[in-house]
This record gives C-alpha cells, sequence and structure tokens, in this order.
C-alpha cells in the first residue's frame, strides 16, 4: 500500500495506490464518508468493465447508490452530456449531502468532477481514476472541465476531492493505445521536474517493462504533482510547470476536433515541439530535443504532425490559460527544469512564427 496525502489545509485528502484495492473500495470509502447515498458517475466503457462490480462492493459496504452512464469519447465532454448527467442525478434522488464517485478516465474525471463542483452548488466527491493518464496525473489536484466548441476545458474549476483511490490492476483492460498516451503524462513529469526520474523511465525496455514497476510510477507522477498542488492550488505560478507540451498539444487536439490523437499523443508532440521551439529561441539547451525524441520514440509515441504552427495560432489564443492575452509558454532549461515565459498574443504571432 502506497498512501500520500496533499495538504491543502480544509481541502486536504489522500490518495491511496495498491494493487487490488478497487475490491475494498467501500471500505475506504467510508473513512470518509458516513451518510448512506451514494451515486456513481461513468462512461460506457467502465461500466461495461466494473460498473456492476463497483456497485455491488458499495452496496455489500451498506451503501444505497445510484449510477449514471454517459458515451465514452473526448467528443462527449461537453454541455449537452452534462445536462443529462445533472438530471439523471437529480431524478436518482441524490441530495447535496450525499456522495459523488467519478469512476473512469480523464473524460469521466473531469466531467463528473465538474458536475459534483456546481450541482447543488457542490457536493462531496471521490476519484477512482481507470486509466494510466487519470491516475498519474488528471484525478490529482482538482482540476475539473468540459469542453466547448472554442477549445479543451474553457469552462471549469477547482474542486479537491475527498480521497483518490488507485488500483493499477484497473489498467489491465487498457488496450496499449491508452497506455502509451498515459506514459506520455507520465514523462512530462519526469520532463519538468525530476532528471533522474526521467532517466529510470528512459532505461526501460518497453511499455511492458514500465508496467512491471508501475506502482513506483503512478507514485512519483503523484508525489511531484502533490508537491506542486500545495504550493500553488490555483495553477497562478509553479502549477503552470505542469502544462508543459499542453498549450501545443490542446490545439492540436482541437485542430483535429478530438478525433486523430488521443489526449497524450497530441501532448507527446507538444512537448517535443516547444522543446525544439526552445532550443531555437536559445531557452533550451541544445541537445535537450532528442533526449526528449528519444523517450518518446522509445514509447512508441508521436513527436510531430504535418499540421504547420501557423495553423495552431488561432487555437492558442483562445486557450483557457489565455490571461489577458498573455500565455504562459513552459520551457525546458534542461531535463529536470524549466522556464515560466509570458508570451502576448502578438509575441507568439512574430516570434514563433518567424
Amino acid at each position: 500500500m502506497e498512501k500520500l496525502h496533499i495538504n491543502l489545509e480544509e481541502k486536504s485528502y489522500d490518495i491511496f495506490i495498491e494493487k487490488g484495492i478497487f475490491s475494498e473500495v467501500g471500505k475506504y470509502i467510508s473513512k470518509v464518508y458516513k451518510k448512506k447515498k451514494i451515486v456513481v458517475v461513468t462512461d460506457t466503457n467502465v461500466d461495461r468493465l466494473y460498473g456492476d462490480k463497483l456497485i455491488k462492493n458499495l452496496e455489500d459496504t451498506g451503501y444505497t447508490t445510484a449510477k449514471v452512464v454517459f458515451n465514452a469519447g473526448e467528443e462527449n465532454k461537453n454541455f449537452n452530456t452534462l445536462t443529462e448527467v445533472y438530471e439523471k442525478i437529480v431524478d436518482s434522488g441524490i441530495k447535496r449531502g450525499d456522495l459523488l464517485i467519478a469512476f473512469g478516465g480523464g473524460v469521466v474525471g473531469d466531467l463528473a468532477g465538474f458536475t459534483a463542483s456546481t450541482i447543488y452548488r457542490g457536493m462531496d466527491f471521490i476519484q477512482i481514476p481507470t486509466t494510466l493518464l487519470a491516475q498519474v496525473d488528471s484525478s490529482v489536484g482538482g482540476k475539473v472541465a468540459v469542453d466547448t466548441n472554442r477549445g479543451k476545458n474553457l469552462v471549469g474549476s477547482f474542486y479537491q476531492p475527498k480521497m483518490v483511490i488507485i488500483d493499477p490492476e484497473l489498467l489491465k483492460t487498457l488496450d496499449e493505445r491508452e497506455v502509451r498516451s498515459g506514459m506520455a503524462e507520465v514523462i512530462k513529469y519526469g520532463a519538468i521536474y525530476d532528471n533522474e526520474f526521467f532517466n529510470f523511465l528512459l532505461d526501460k525496455k518497453d511499455i511492458k517493462d514500465s508496467m512491471n514497476h508501475i506502482e513506483k510510477i503512478i507514485k512519483r507522477c503523484c508525489e511531484i504533482k502533490a508537491k506542486i498542488v500545495e504550493i500553488d492550488e490555483l495553477d497562478m505560478g509553479l502549477r503552470m510547470i505542469l502544462n508543459f507540451g499542453h498549450t501545443l498539444g490542446h490545439a492540436i487536439e482541437k485542430y483535429y476536433n478530438y478525433t486523430k490523437y488521443t489526449h497524450g499523443e497530441a501532448i507527446s508532440i507538444g512537448m517535443y515541439e516547444i522543446t525544439r521551439l526552445g532550443e531555437r529561441l536559445n531557452i533550451t539547451k541544445l541537445g535537450e530535443s532528442e533526449k526528449i525524441k528519444e523517450i518518446l520514440q522509445n514509447y512508441n509515441l508521436p513527436i510531430e504532425d504535418e499540421v504547420k504552427l501557423k495553423d495552431l495560432v488561432e487555437i492558442m489564443k483562445t486557450d483557457k490559460k489565455n490571461i489577458s492575452g498573455i500565455l504562459n509558454f513552459i520551457f525546458l532549461s534542461e531535463v529536470g527544469s524549466v522556464e515560466i515565459k509570458k508570451i502576448s498574443e502578438k509575441e507568439i504571432t512574430e516570434k514563433l512564427l518567424k
């Protein structure tokens, strides 16, 4: 059992990481929730694999449950789905003082978490992430959101869960593409914060080799994110470094209407391209882009796309991280260290496209 604590004063919570913990999930939830009603929000893929098991475990623990299921896929992380989820929760008899469980990958965690933060002006929720990407990144730190036609995660909030329960055994039902996608976020943590961890990942022969060390990998990513979130919960300073590769990556996702790449694949391209750009602008130490290229290719992740940077500029200008016309770009100084550079919309055109 690995246990981490995120210290956010009255919003503090624990992260539990253990193979097989899913079979005891009710016992852990009872540590923080003493009432009876729980609503599980999940998607069609996760429900098919694990929905009945979770409901049975909760009911065997003594809880009364409801379940809300929406169609899987990033394209469904929108206001239409959100409205349906709201209405199903209300119709189920779940009230403000009850508990919501976000049970799934990043899309479920984001949408269900945003639901919890807004329905009845806020109700408690717990994250049970089922994908590698969600287990190492999106389930921790309290960022919840939905997409709009103008961009990814443009409407959201900071809303911390009461607990995060991570069972690496749930990853066994993921296809290889989803595991690779999650590894992009894992690599990000090494690149921005921990050169030793980066080299540990680089030394692994392949995905299968890395999965033999998955609890260590998940724990280290969560440790890094916990440290950062404790210092900067609301993403106004240090937490921005977690967006390494994301400004370009989100623009690439939006450019292809979330159909060509998974989130992790788009971030992979974003990390490599921003590192190359950093070298060109004399921000990043020469040769670091080759290290990024090597580790991404080791995990069969994409590093480039035919889309031109100029085609992404207008999308980047609508990014949620655009604050009064200023975007914070995250560049590597070198692997394990980053710089945050403020670039105006005008400079995006003049500097990035020259």
